[in-house]
């Protein structure tokens, strides 16, 4: 099994946690899933998330695996292997933190710690059946965490309960103060967008079974925000990460993607940070009106394996409804909800105001608790 880059015990006898092989822990050699740096010295110091948890007398029980230089969405990986989908093995556990989610979906881990730049805790949370949260934008510390440089990325926790992943978000998130749940009959907003029937079916009754009162929307600028997303972390990750090609050191499918992304112009970034703005400024309005807003996490169920390796084009769909809230820094969970005709598990997705995690986090829980009962 490739879950886990290296698997080791470290800290106290709380807790069992995994840590994503993008973030860094003292004695162990950083890799982010990449040949490149295969002979990567030992980290000298703890990502400040990895402090805290440490602080908290919880373990940590290895590094997990990851898409290549966490610039990927299906989670697989040539050189290291690539995660089991615990949920479904033969599909894409999903990425890039799919060895995160899939430690956690398995019961290797209570809890797993990733990153989101474009999804990439919220995609894989979803692949397998799980909890996982892209924090707000800045509010939990990225010290530690790589690349070192990014307006997009964050680091965030998977968890099969939301009591879990509100214990994790307590420890990571100095200032976290959790919050009871939603009065009855609160109002969300429901995204019109683009995905399966029969999953948006299965997400508005998982919705209306919580209690809350929905409505319809749509966000004009929604499309735009999914592009001009992946220019920034084009820009980005050339800039973190170009020096790498064509030196045979990375696989194909991140080789290929990074050289387009050296093709990405200051024009084109100037235009993606314009439509950041305006993306901002609508999410925000849409927030006066509602408590949170909700829409699916992946358009449709994951792909298999085999789809993924033939190119399908369910691939290049995985994201158009996680990325723009990485734009727009507004804190987005994903909860697993039933499909109505049994099966696999999917992502609701709740989206909040910034800096209100709390509140995004209390909604979960009462979604979660409304499914139990």
């Amino acid at each position: 099994m490739s879950t886990f880059i290296s698997e080791f015990l470290l800290g106290g006898n709380g807790k069992r946690v995994a840590i994503k092989d993008s973030i860094d822990i003292a004695g162990y050699p950083t890799r982010s899933g990449s040949r490149a740096f295969a002979d990567a010295p030992a980290a000298t110091k703890n990502a400040e998330v990895v402090e805290a948890i440490l602080g908290a007398g919880w373990q940590i029980v290895g590094k997990t695996n990851l898409h290549e230089l966490a610039f990927g969405v299906t989670g697989i990986n040539d050189w290291t292997g690539t995660p089991i989908n615990p949920q479904a093995p033969d599909r894409v556990p999903g990425g890039s933190s799919s060895g995160s989610a899939s430690a956690v979906a398995a019961g290797l881990a209570d809890i797993a710690i990733g990153t989101d730049t474009g999804g990439s805790v919220r995609v894989p949370a979803a692949c397998c059946g799980i909890a996982g949260l892209k924090p707000t934008y800045g509010r939990v510390s990225r010290i530690g965490a790589h690349p070192l440089e990014s307006s997009l990325d964050c680091v965030g926790p998977f968890a099969k309960t939301m009591d879990d992943l509100i214990a994790a978000m307590q420890v990571i998130c100095p200032g976290f103060n959790v919050q009871g749940l939603p009065a009855d009959g609160a109002k969300v907003g429901f995204l019109d967008v683009a995905c399966d029937a029969h999953l948006q079916a299965s997400l508005g009754a998982a919705a209306d079974r919580a209690g809350w009162r929905r409505s319809h929307l749509q966000l004009s600028e929604f499309e735009a925000a999914f592009i001009a997303g992946l220019t920034v972390i084009n820009f980005e990750n050339w800039a973190a990460f170009g020096h790498l090609t064509g030196k045979g050191l990375i696989g194909a499918d991140v080789e290929t993607r990074l050289l387009a992304a050296s093709r990405t112009t200051r024009e084109e970034l100037a235009e993606a940070e314009a439509v950041r703005a305006r993306f901002t400024q609508q999410v925000d309005a849409a927030l006066e009106d509602f408590a949170v807003l909700l829409l699916p996490t992946l358009p449709s169920l994951p792909p298999t394996l085999s789809e993924a390796r033939a190119g399908s084009k369910t691939v290049a769909g995985m994201t158009p409804l996680v990325r723009p809230f990485n734009l727009s820094g507004h804190p987005a969970l994903t909860v697993p909800v039933e499909l109505d005709c049994g099966g696999l598990k999917v992502g609701l997705q709740i989206v909040g105001r910034k800096g209100q995690d709390e509140v995004v986090c209390a909604f979960g829980a009462q979604l979660q608790q409304s499914m139990a009962g």
